[in-house]
């Protein structure tokens, strides 16, 4: 029982620092990329599915070692017999989708279980980061100058104004850098 509960605790933090650096690079390299603004969002939800594509490998591999190699649990039903059974297997736990072809006994279950509760916070992650990448880029769709990166800057003027009972210091809009003089 040891053994599989410290591996689904590294197989948390792997699969956290996997998808964190795939978010990460497509963060820092997305307002670089000379395409219109549908293709960065694209270039998003792809990156996100590679990175949830690698989280569900990783999982894959531990079944492997664990339940066919180790003997640390089993499934029943449909009989796993092999990585791709594994892979299988990981896709239904990390998505919650639950097929029923396999049912995991004992120390399997603490295993999908903890696949299931990670793949539901790292999809809801990633949405959010698919989201924040809409909010910034939905905008621009037919204009022409989104081929230049952007940046953050205050609103000039904002300081200290009201419009609506709120207070407007300090807001922050994602602006185009300035032109060259």
């Amino acid at each position: 029982m040891l053994v599989v509960l410290s591996t689904s605790i590294v197989l948390v933090a792997v699969t956290i620092l996997v998808l964190y650096e795939t978010l990460r690079l497509t963060s820092e390299h997305l307002a670089d990329l000379p395409v219109p603004p549908r293709t960065r969002i694209i270039v998003v939800v792809l990156a996100a599915f590679v990175g949830h594509t690698a989280a569900v490998w990783i999982y894959a591999g531990a079944y492997w070692l664990l339940v066919l190699r180790l003997g640390l649990g089993a499934f029943s039903g449909v009989p796993v017999e092999s990585f791709e059974d594994c892979l299988f297997v990981s896709v239904v736990a990390y998505t919650s989708l639950g097929y029923g072809d396999h049912a995991p006994l004992g120390h399997a279950r603490l295993l999908t279980g903890v696949e299931a509760l990670n793949g539901l916070l790292l999809i809801g992650w990633s949405a959010s980061f698919t989201y924040l990448a809409m909010e910034r880029y939905w905008p621009l769709h037919g204009k022409k100058s989104f081929r230049r990166p952007f940046r953050k800057a205050i609103l000039p003027g904002a300081a200290g104004r009201e419009r609506g009972g709120e207070a407007q210091a300090g807001r922050e809009a994602v602006l185009p850098p300035a032109a060259p003089p």
